[in-house]
């Protein structure tokens, strides 16, 4: 017979999953009373005994399905600045709701006809989640729209970073820049600048 904490398959789980699994409320206190089951935060839960993995996006990843990191998170993620941002800077589509966590999130509502331009799916190493993560070009372009909220220095270092890097093709910067509204003339000017 199966003991209670392998009714789940899965390391990481939502409470609703637990309770889908036949789990009780009572039975997951119990468990992480019993130090086998650990809470990350609201509702989400991992096996103690499951391997290394980044908590807060596990977090973020279960609580908020189409979360997506960016800006200075993603290009530190990327080793296009050398910055490391206090919190991870996580965007949403406009209108979302963010909720509320115990990891050090800073949200970000981003419009939702251009939410999903360069977004892709990352896996958070040691489980079977994703979490979305906009591209290289896509975090540069973001962060010329919102230089007064990263900072000039972080947009023109992860630039120049970007450039430096075999295939980096200047044009698919200007191009999806089009796309995005207020990046365009920062970006050009910026790029005539490092040319």
């Amino acid at each position: 017979m199966k003991s209670k904490i392998d009714i789940i398959d899965a390391d990481t789980f939502s409470f609703q999953e637990a309770r889908a699994a036949g789990l009780q409320t009572r039975d997951l206190q119990d468990l992480v009373g019993g130090k086998n089951l650990i809470r990350i935060g609201r509702g989400v839960y991992r096996k103690a005994n499951a391997g290394v993995a980044d908590l807060n996006l596990i977090e973020i990843a279960t609580r908020a399905p189409r979360s997506t990191i960016c800006l200075t998170t993603a290009l530190a993620r990327y080793d296009l600045v050398d910055a490391i941002p206090s919190a991870l800077e996580v965007a949403l589509p406009r209108g979302s709701r963010p909720p509320k966590t115990t990891a050090p999130v800073r949200w970000h509502s981003f419009d939702r006809s251009t939410f999903d331009l360069e977004r892709q799916a990352e896996m958070i190493e040691g489980t079977h989640l994703t979490i979305g993560m906009y591209s290289p070009e896509r975090c540069i372009v973001d962060a010329f729209r919102l230089r007064g909220y990263v900072g000039y220095e972080i947009a023109h270092e992860a630039l120049a970073n970007w450039l430096r890097r075999p295939g980096a093709r200047p044009g698919q910067l200007i191009m999806l820049a089009r796309q995005i509204p207020r990046s365009e003339g920062p970006l050009r000017t910026a790029l005539e600048f490092l040319s």
